[in-house]
């Protein structure tokens, strides 16, 4: 039986083409398969050791060395430490020991059942073989044809490779069929994944780029620099482009001739709309030309915040919010800028209102009258950490104030920001412990939420989204989490 198995692996082996290891190991996982049998259902650990040169083979039980303060999760293949000691005195945790058992006949195994896995691990050698031959290649994009439907994902086959497209990863109200061409781009490879270990994805914005760079010779001779792509899949999209050489204009080079270069990507992703837009180094240029075709009349940035008010006139208004908010979505996520847009008696409204809190906090704080505050204000000041520590030759500059009244409003202004800390750090003391463990506080939140008068857990989870942004400052999506987390202690106990 030994020269007979010799035999069927030198037949496997040239059959298929792989390695006679790769098939001596399928042999022993069919031996060590059918020992376990033995054991009745026992999660026990089989090694088998086949001789490649006379086919003998020997079989162990073998049990994994774990801590002795890790406790035993499987006993039929786990040993404590102190155990194995005991077997072998220089044993290590994470080795095995080993002990050998009888051999199960090869007759015994059945040959159907060997057999089969013998050749699912060919099939799986097979497979790794030709993933890595396709990834070898380093493209980025798969091209192939859909071979089935699998539970609403496309299977789709390129050579002998397969690659998985999810609904999800699909262009909406995109439709294929069996043997339709599809292009998508590889985002993962999961060798865990039977049949198709190609993840791909036709709505992410890598796609696009990579689209724009196959088009677009220039990209690849590192004349023009995709620096970042928002997308709508199927409907609208934004890139933002650079040039690195002052002949070559990055817009109409990816527009191409009569539009032929954007047609193309445009054709390949169901009629997407792609605006095409300049980068700059200067955010508010860059948000700017994000926000085209809608023109923009002036804008505010607030670094702080990471913001920006963009005021647009009335006929302006709806092109720079599009459909459904749809153009300064795609402006804000190319940007990395969350952007405000509002005409300019909502500008004028929220200037007002800022104005107002600003001359009342100098003139409480400050302890000034409205005549000083508003001097400050007209000067660009608009806190009292800017009054304290701008350089001190700027606040010289302005005519209205001589040096005793600067040195005095400074040492003010830092006055009142360390007995607003003192307030701050007292509020912050009255924190519960509870509220204080709450997973994705910051201590800047916890802070924010004390100055707020929030003080347990049970104080955030009775307010409403609105109530916490108004305090926080957080986006409304991240409110709404940690109202949620702050709820679920309310429910532990009914599941």
């Amino acid at each position: 039986m030994n020269r007979e198995m010799l035999m069927l692996v030198e037949a496997i082996s040239r059959e298929k083409n792989v390695e006679r290891d790769v098939v001596f190991g399928a042999v022993e996982q069919a031996l060590a398969q059918a020992t376990k049998k033995l054991y009745n259902g026992a999660e026990v650990d089989i090694r088998v050791s086949v001789d490649r040169d006379s086919g003998n083979y020997e079989t162990f039980r073998r049990w994994l060395v774990v801590p002795d303060d890790a406790g035993l999760q499987n006993p039929d293949a786990e040993e404590l430490l102190m155990d194995a000691k005991d077997r072998i005195a220089d044993v290590e945790e994470g080795e095995y020991i080993e002990e050998g058992i009888e051999s199960v006949p090869i007759g015994r195994i059945g040959a159907m059942a060997a057999k089969q896995v013998i050749l699912q691990k060919i099939r799986d050698a097979e497979r790794e073989m030709l993933l890595n031959d396709f990834m070898s290649r380093g493209d980025k994009i798969f091209v192939g044809t859909v071979k089935r439907m699998d539970k609403g994902d496309l299977i789709v086959e390129s050579g002998r490779v397969e690659g998985r497209l999810k609904r999800g990863e699909m262009i909406p109200k995109e439709n294929f069929r069996t043997g339709d061409r599809v292009r998508a781009m590889i985002m993962e490879v999961d060798l865990t994944l039977r049949g198709a270990p190609i993840l791909l994805s036709r709505n992410a914005p890598a796609f696009m780029i990579e689209l724009f760079r196959q088009e677009v010779p220039e990209i690849e001779q590192g004349l023009l620099e995709i620096k970042g792509c928002a997308r709508d899949a199927g409907s609208r999209a934004k890139i933002a482009v650079l040039s690195h050489d002052k002949r070559v204009d990055p817009i109409g080079t990816c527009v191409g001739v009569r539009g032929t270069r954007v047609n193309a990507v445009t054709n390949e992703l169901a009629g997407e709309r792609v605006d095409i837009v300049l980068w700059s180094e200067d955010p508010a240029q860059f948000v700017i030309g994000a926000l085209a075709p809608a023109n923009v009349s002036s804008i505010v940035v607030d670094e702080e915040k990471h913001v920006m008010d963009v005021v647009v006139d009335e006929e302006n208004l709806a092109m720079a919010i599009g459909r459904g908010g749809q153009n300064v979505r795609l402006a804000s996520d190319l940007t990395g800028w969350k952007i405000n847009i509002m005409d300019a008696t909502e500008s004028a409204q929220k200037l007002a209102v800022e104005t107002d809190g600003a001359r009342k906090l100098f003139m409480e704080k400050l302890d000034v009258d409205e005549e000083i505050a508003d001097i400050l204000i007209n000067e660009g000041f608009t806190s009292l950490e800017e009054v304290a520590y701008v350089p001190l030759q700027e606040m010289l500059e302005i005519e209205s104030f001589d040096e005793d009244t600067v040195n005095e409003l400074r040492a003010r202004a830092k006055d009142a920001m360390l007995t607003m800390e003192i307030a701050k750090e007292e509020s912050v003391e009255e924190v519960s412990q509870d509220l204080r463990d709450l997973e994705g506080l910051t201590p800047d939140l916890i802070a924010k939420l004390a100055e707020g008068g929030v003080h347990t857990r049970d104080d955030l989870a009775d307010l409403a989204v609105d109530e916490l942004t108004d305090i926080t400052g957080q986006s409304a999506d991240e409110a709404k989490s940690l109202i949620l987390k702050a709820r679920e202690h309310w429910f532990a106990g009914l599941e």
